[in-house]
């Protein structure tokens, strides 16, 4: 039997279910295993499973899913962790609906696995053809026993968390509103939205609202309009919507290094948007902007040998629970607000407006590289006459 496993989040990997499952599933089937986000690459190069599970692509779940139906898989898993079992659930019943309207396989049973391993591990069987019944409940109820999941139904969740209709009032919006409730929330948490963090929870209750397209108002949280403004127009439908720390765990990181041409040295650039940092993992050196963007690429990148150059303003939201940089990274923190200045003038004048440049190794080595931008970015920065430290 063709079996499909989508991988979903650091957790389930951190937890070691993904390798216990991918392991159980293989002893009798042919496996093929697929995975979606930045932090769960992180995780999956961690655990050494990048054989196992293919990173090579940033997928959606359900991009994911849509593929294996391509596939002709007989039967489709998605494997998640939740920290809650209503945030496990509510983002099965979401990833559900967006397959549903991309590549949906109505002949493809498609089960989801949620926080095995906890007291409220559960299996969710969110597709069933009627003739792959027997086919069906043949595995799960080994999947059931051997892991101590207890089964839940599509049509408890729906009645659970989507029967209740918001009911805020949006007349006081002029524009299009879009609204959208989040699940699972505790207070205090930060509320990311593609990756950038928009807001913080103040209760465990959360909707998004946004007037044409623009995050204006979160009922349950605080907006950080910062961000907002880096996030710009969005489709608050489709967006990714995260709450908390994108990885809880505490890891020892597997620095693997990566491919360097002995002739040039790639230099990169990243600006807010650290879910892209996978795309520099061939740089020699990567400048960051932004105290998020910068946590998290450095930590990514010191997996690959990678050293950067952040330029931050001291406006950290600690989306992961402890980050790793490499010893020749250099960190500029500069007066509030002005780290999206001086990264926007790097851009322009030393990166001419690309998203990388090249050195020739005859010329520099990488610490002389490091040392000479440095000196370029500090210029930049007395030129503005902002105050810095340099971390």
């Amino acid at each position: 039997m063709k079996i499909g496993v989508v991988v979903h989040g650091p957790n389930i990997i951190d937890s070691g279910y993904a390798s216990k499952i991918i392991n159980f599933l293989s002893e009798n089937n042919e496996v093929h295993c697929r995975l979606g986000g930045t932090m769960g690459r992180t995780a999956v190069i961690d655990a050494s499973l990048e054989n196992i599970i293919d990173i090579s692509h940033k997928l959606l779940p359900s991009e994911s899913l849509s593929l294996f139906a391509d596939e002709n898989m007989d039967i489709i898993f998605l494997l998640n962790y939740g920290k809650s079992s209503t945030t496990g659930h509510v983002f099965g019943y979401k990833v559900f609906n967006h397959y549903l309207d991309k590549d949906f396989n109505e002949n493809i049973p498609l089960i989801q696995i949620e926080r095995p391993g906890e007291d409220d591990g559960s299996i969710v069987l969110w597709n069933l053809p009627d003739d792959k019944k027997t086919l069906v409940y043949d595995i799960i109820s080994q999947l059931k026993s051997y892991f101590n999941l207890i089964e839940v139904s599509p049509s408890e969740i729906k009645k659970k968390h989507f029967s209740n209709l918001d009911t805020i009032d949006i007349n006081k919006y002029k524009g299009e509103v879009v609204k959208r409730r989040i699940h699972g929330v505790s207070p205090g948490e930060n509320i990311l939205v593609n990756g950038t963090v928009i807001g913080k929870s103040i209760s465990e209750s959360l909707t998004l609202i946004t007037e044409d397209g623009i995050i204006v108002d979160i009922i349950g949280g605080k907006i950080k309009q910062h961000g907002v403004d880096k996030l710009g127009k969005i489709d608050l439908k489709t967006a990714i919507v995260k709450t908390g720390l994108l990885r809880r765990a505490e890891v020892s990181p597997r620095v693997i290094g990566h491919e360097s041409n002995k002739n040039i040295y790639k230099i990169g650039y990243l600006d807010h948007a650290a879910e892209d940092v996978y795309s520099l993992k061939d740089m020699d050196l990567v400048v960051t902007v932004g105290d998020d963007t910068t946590l998290l690429a450095s930590d990514i990148l010191f997996r690959f040998k990678i050293p950067i150059i952040g330029i931050t303003d001291g406006d950290l939201d600690k989306v992961v629970e402890k980050g790793y940089k490499s010893n020749e990274s250099v960190i500029f923190q500069v007066q509030s607000g002005y780290d999206d200045k001086i990264g926007h003038k790097v851009f322009n004048d030393l990166f001419n407006s690309k998203s990388f440049f090249e050195v020739s190794s005859d010329s520099s080595n990488l610490n002389d590289i490091i040392s000479e931008l440095s000196l370029e970015i500090m210029e930049i920065i007395k030129y503005m006459k902002i105050k810095y430290i340099i971390k």
